[in-house]
């Protein structure tokens, strides 16, 4: 795959070689292409070591070849990063006043923008415009990451790393003939993790989710354009760069973090292991086990329905929005997996159910699962099973059609 790899003038650009070396190594043909400014940060003789390419950021080097032109036409994808404030600005008002910003108008592939900046010019009105000018565009602007910025400052607008910037930029490619994100423009909510509700300060209730499906249900949610809100319980993985992350605890903590969410979300999923009960009552110290005194009797008390809540909330305020819910399901006596998922999209009246066969080694800590998607509306039932990542990306595509109203392929 060719690949134009366009550099902005930001610290962040040393970062940027690592992922150079990670195209590169995955086989593909990269011309990078840095600004005037990127060059004070890296020099031109890194650049052209690590591609094996010639580079420049000059309309007038090799005229012959009609750089400003052929770069872009022959391109299969560009990726941008660090797109800076001002390079984002520049390429959303279509101006051309250098070889990057030429080629990023005659881009006829998929287009990533990367951003890194401070967290101020991240939140500026301009940038934030700037941005949903670029995603309306059909262009894939991600999320910055979170943390440490230059000087002592920590917020948003730190570069994602390079290897999730691969990740995105080779999701990009794949699968869109037409080179447009299904959930560009859209913003979604996800649940991820397992709740836990304390019986004393040392001691809860808790479950096996190691929030493995959600975060990758965030990955690819992000890859596939959305502006991504990560609502983390209990995670045995870290969260996902390039998404917005809500700390959450217990089933309250997350009813109240999902409706305050949901406000301005297109989309909806509720992935996280809620527990159905909570103690009644905490202890304010540890509960002892003594020889005098007999064994505690625990009284547990319901936990508020949050799914059922958020489709109560969307039916009062007649909002378009998408909800997705999750199905941790066991077999007995009574009835089988299908037959509890399916008395529960009805009762729930969510849009999407993806249903689980849970159980010893099933789904909870692994690295792979196999589910069934239930619609409200009465299609077939759909199947995907495979890595965690794989079956993310068939749920995502699967709300992709969902919003812009295409039936699914059997």
């Amino acid at each position: 795959m060719r690949i134009v790899l366009g550099v902005g003038g930001g610290i962040a650009a040393y970062k940027v070689a690592s992922l150079l070396r990670l195209f590169t190594e995955a086989g593909h043909n990269v011309t990078v292409i840095p600004t005037e400014a990127a060059t004070r940060f890296v020099g031109v003789a890194t650049w052209e070591a690590l591609s094996g390419n010639p580079v420049s950021n000059s309309v007038f080097d090799d005229v012959h070849q009609v750089n400003h032109v052929r770069l872009g036409h022959e391109a299969d994808l560009v990726v941008v990063a660090p797109a800076t404030a001002d390079l984002i600005a520049r390429a959303a008002a279509g101006l051309a006043d250098d070889l990057l910003t030429n080629t990023l108008l005659m881009a006829r592939g998929p287009v990533l923008f990367a951003p890194a900046m401070h967290t101020e010019m991240w939140h500026n009105a301009a940038t934030r415009a700037n941005v949903e000018t670029l995603r309306g565009r059909g262009i894939a602007v991600l999320d910055p990451a979170s943390g440490r910025l230059t000087g002592t400052d920590s917020g948003p607008g730190r570069l994602p790393e390079p290897q999730d910037i691969f990740d995105a930029a080779i999701a990009l490619t794949q699968g869109q003939s037409d080179y447009q994100l299904p959930l560009a423009g859209r913003t979604v909510t996800i649940s991820a993790g397992g709740t836990r509700e304390p019986l004393d300060p040392v001691r809860f209730l808790g479950n096996r989710s190691s929030g493995k499906q959600g975060v990758a249900l965030a990955v690819a949610a992000r890859n596939a354009g959305a502006t991504v809100r990560l609502l983390a319980a209990h995670m045995d993985v870290p969260a996902p760069a390039g998404v917005e992350v809500v700390t959450v605890e217990t089933a309250l903590q997350l009813r109240e973090a999902a409706l305050a969410a949901a406000a301005d979300s297109d989309v909806v999923i509720m992935a996280a292991a809620v527990a159905d009960f909570r103690p009644a009552e905490i202890s304010d110290t540890k509960i002892k086990k003594r020889d005098d005194t007999a064994d505690p009797i625990i009284t547990l008390i319901r936990n508020p329905d949050i799914l059922q809540e958020l489709v109560e909330v969307r039916g009062m305020s007649r909002r378009s929005q998408l909800i997705v819910g999750f199905a941790a399901e066991t077999g007995d006596g009574h009835g089988d997996v299908l037959a509890y998922a399916e008395a529960k999209l009805k009762r729930k009246g969510c849009d999407l159910l993806v249903v689980n066969h849970v159980g010893t080694d099933k789904v909870f800590g692994q690295d792979t699962n196999s589910i069934v998607i239930l619609a409200r509306s009465g299609s077939d039932p759909q199947l995907a099973s495979g890595t965690k990542s794989e079956v993310s990306a068939a749920i995502i595509s699967r709300i992709g059609l969902e919003l812009n109203h295409v039936s699914p392929r059997a």
